[in-house]
């Protein structure tokens, strides 16, 4: 189940997501428009209609009078036919007198509900209504009753008389659909263009891509060079520089292991040919000791060669740490040192070595992995044994740096030395001084410097200040690790 959903979140098409950004808000926004566009074309179809009943219900007003105290008006025939000349709307009028007995139009007309302060007489106001089911729309008027040489619009008492004249809205809709249909149906035509539009354009931008994949495609498979940047639009040749930087390191992966694998394939055919010389001179020797001496030195080539393949196979596996397959833990480092140089003690018994340990005064603790700190330090105490000569002392030790924050792992021997312009080649893979006369497979610091750079150490070579002999300075490898930050002298004493 995880698979198929990963699977499908990989396969995912470029394409198809800027698609659906840009159309999906394309698509909503649509509707959206079409209701804006409908509640603003009532609003413009209301205004021509209200004006024109502005106009009605003013005219209608000034044919109103009172005489005898009778509000009376002066509407004709003719004048009624115009105020209900219309096919569409219905037209309605009604006219009121100040106590809001009827005086002529529609007694039908739903009456005006008083108002606390009624507008100024010649004022004309609108409100929505309905009539026999119908919503219609009134503009209404009040209208001053007394003679024009007395009247003063802004008494409130004055005797008024109140004019209404409502339609229905059938043309209004009308006129809302007609802006309406002049307004969407451009939108259907326009909209297909605009898809077609999208799709033509996003295809031309994503073009670059399908041609930079060609160019990959069409390269021969032991092809590594660098990509043409130039040649892509500036979004792409961040990618671009990318793809040349993991190129670059794969040709120098690709170029280490095969000169690692040459240079295996070189040092291995010193000790097979010894062994497959001396078996061969083992195998005519009839004298019981030539037979001895030829099994010895066959002996000797397979120690060597046991040795040299089990270098490479740390050196590989040194190579191959990475932070998805490396197990760190917190690491007492004194601990782990003093276990190794358990493991040598025999050795340098053997080889009549004095073999000493100094650990620290404190517990220093590192992060690193386990396996790997004691094979640089195996390493380390191999080399200093190997070339230090018998009766000679081999010292590990165990210290915290001047600042608190740094364990430093040492370990001096009291042999020939490195000189310091050597120092730095000595870590390349087997490399060794050409003035020495110790065998070897020049891998062994090699495996030395790959651990200290997967743990973020430093690793140096002095001469070693306690060393008496001028002819045998000696050599003093310093790897400084830093502490873990928890465990540091300024968190510990805290």
């Amino acid at each position: 189940m995880m698979e198929t959903e990963s699977k499908e979140r990989i396969q995912r098409s470029l394409f198809g997501e800027i698609l659906d950004w840009m159309l999906v808000p394309l698509l909503l926004l649509w509707p959206m428009s079409i209701a804006i566009t409908y509640l603003v074309a009532k609003s413009i179809a209301n205004q021509p209609f209200d004006r024109a009943l502005d106009d009605s219900v003013t005219v209608l007003s000034q044919q109103v009078s009172q005489t005898n105290g009778k509000v009376v008006t002066r509407l004709s025939g003719a004048a009624r036919d115009f105020l209900r000349a219309d096919d569409i709307d219905n037209v309605y009028f009604l006219i009121t007198g100040p106590k809001g007995e009827y005086v002529d139009g529609d007694k039908e007309m739903p009456a005006l509900a008083p108002e606390e302060d009624p507008p100024h007489a010649g004022t004309v106001q609108f409100h929505n209504g309905s009539m026999h089911g119908t919503d219609v729309r009134v503009a209404y008027t009040y209208v001053d009753l007394r003679n024009d040489t007395a009247s003063n619009g802004n008494d409130q008492n004055a005797p008024m008389a109140l004019v209404q004249v409502g339609e229905t809205l059938e043309k209004r809709a009308q006129l809302a659909n007609e802006i309406i249909k002049g307004v969407i149906l451009p939108q259907f035509l326009i909209l297909p263009i605009a898809l077609a539009l999208v799709w033509f354009a996003l295809s031309r931008g994503l073009s670059p891509l399908s041609e930079l994949q060609q160019r990959i495609r069409a390269r021969r498979p032991d092809d590594l060079s660098p990509i043409d940047s130039g040649q892509v639009p500036e979004e792409i040749s961040p990618l671009v520089r990318s793809l040349n930087d993991m190129l670059a390191r794969l040709s120098h992966t690709i170029q280490t292991q095969k000169r690692f694998i040459a240079d295996a394939a070189h040092q291995m055919k010193t000790p097979l040919a010894g062994m497959r010389m001396q078996s061969e001179l083992a195998l005519r020797q009839t004298d019981g000791q030539d037979i001895r001496r030829s099994l010895e030195q066959l002996a000797k080539s397979s120690d060597s060669a046991t040795r040299l393949v089990n270098q490479l196979l740390s050196l590989a596996r040194a190579e191959n740490q990475t932070q998805e397959n490396t197990s760190l833990s917190s690491i007492e480092i004194s601990d782990l040192a003093r276990e190794v140089v358990g493991d040598w003690v025999q050795t340098s018994f053997t080889q009549r070595i004095d073999l000493g340990f100094e650990e620290a005064d404190r517990r220093l603790m590192v992060t690193g992995n386990p396996i790997m700190l004691r094979e640089l330090m195996r390493n380390l105490i191999d080399n200093a044994l190997h070339y230090t000569p018998p009766g000679g002392h081999v010292t590990v030790r165990i210290r915290a740096s001047e600042n608190g924050d740094e364990a430093i792992l040492e370990v001096e021997d009291t042999g020939p030395g490195i000189p310091p312009a050597e120092r730095q080649r000595v870590f390349e893979r087997f490399y060794r001084i050409l003035d020495s006369n110790r065998s070897g497979s020049g891998l062994g610091l090699a495996i030395v410097r790959e651990i200290a750079q997967q743990h973020d150490a430093e690793v140096a070579i002095l001469y070693n200040p306690r060393s008496e002999n001028p002819k045998l300075p000696g050599s003093l490898f310093r790897v400084t690790f830093k502490l873990t930050p928890a465990l540091s002298p300024r968190a510990e004493y805290r």
